[in-house]
């Protein structure tokens, strides 16, 4: 039963049939085509064996690989469609699948043509840098009037282009620095002479400490030799007042 239903699946693509059956099927139908995909003698005496029709051996080994080709496995669906009037059978269609449609993608630029561009980039910015290497040493042997005339020539259109208010604007900061330098050298003399006076007026100054403290000193010593001579005059009149009483006493 098995054989003839593989052999009707391949000879019209699709059988309707009970669902039990469509799985077990759809195995057989996967073997096959494995073989035909094989496609060698031994192969197709294998075929021969589970189909009974030479002529649908002979249609599946010549389609199954340009059809089947690009897949590993999954060869039939089975579909669901109902049951079956009487004994209410659940009832499914088997069916091959359709070749697959191959995606078309970005076509990828291979490697070589990268690397040439790669190269013409390269080319081009050496000559780049060559050439700017010729205007510079040609701009260096030019003559010296003719950059004169240049210069002279820029500055003539940079004085045209400007008003006089913006000549103005730029004189001002050089006022600015030239006033700001004179100040500078001003501040310098100043500090200058105050050192050397400094330097002048230190060794009077230690000559008047040092008189002022000659004066304590000497002060210090007489205000001592005065006390000294108080405290010896007491005494005196201390010793006279005692000899006057013993005299008066009896």
């Amino acid at each position: 039963m098995l054989r003839n239903m593989v052999t009707s699946l391949f000879a019209h693509g699709r059988i309707r049939t009970t669902e039990a059956k469509a799985k077990e099927l759809r195995r057989w139908a996967d073997r096959m085509i494995t073989l035909a995909k094989r496609g060698d003698l031994h192969a197709r005496r294998q075929a021969l064996a589970v189909i009974r029709n030479k002529t649908v051996v002979h249609k599946l080994f010549e389609e199954a690989q340009a059809r089947f080709g690009d897949r590993a496995g999954g060869y039939a669906n089975v579909v669901k469609i109902g049951t079956r009037r009487g004994d209410a059978a659940p009832i499914s269609v088997i069916e091959l699948v359709s070749p697959m449609e191959k995606k078309q993608g970005k076509k990828k630029k291979p490697k070589a043509k990268k690397a040439a561009e790669r190269v013409k980039k390269e080319v081009a910015a050496e000559d780049k840098g060559k050439e700017e290497k010729g205007r510079a040493k040609t701009s260096r042997k030019q003559d010296p009037a003719e950059v004169k005339e240049k210069g002279a020539a820029a500055k003539g259109t940079a004085s045209v282009d400007k008003g006089p208010g913006e000549e103005k604007e730029e004189k001002k900061p050089k006022a600015k620095k030239a006033a700001k330098k004179v100040k500078k050298e001003v501040a310098a003399e100043d500090k200058g002479k105050e050192e050397k006076k400094q330097v002048k007026a230190s060794p009077k100054r230690g000559a008047a400490k040092a008189k002022d403290k000659a004066a304590k000193a000497k002060g210090s010593a007489e205000g001592g030799k005065k006390s000294g001579a108080g405290s010896e005059g007491a005494e005196t009149k201390k010793t006279k007042q005692k000899q006057k009483k013993s005299e008066t006493a009896p």
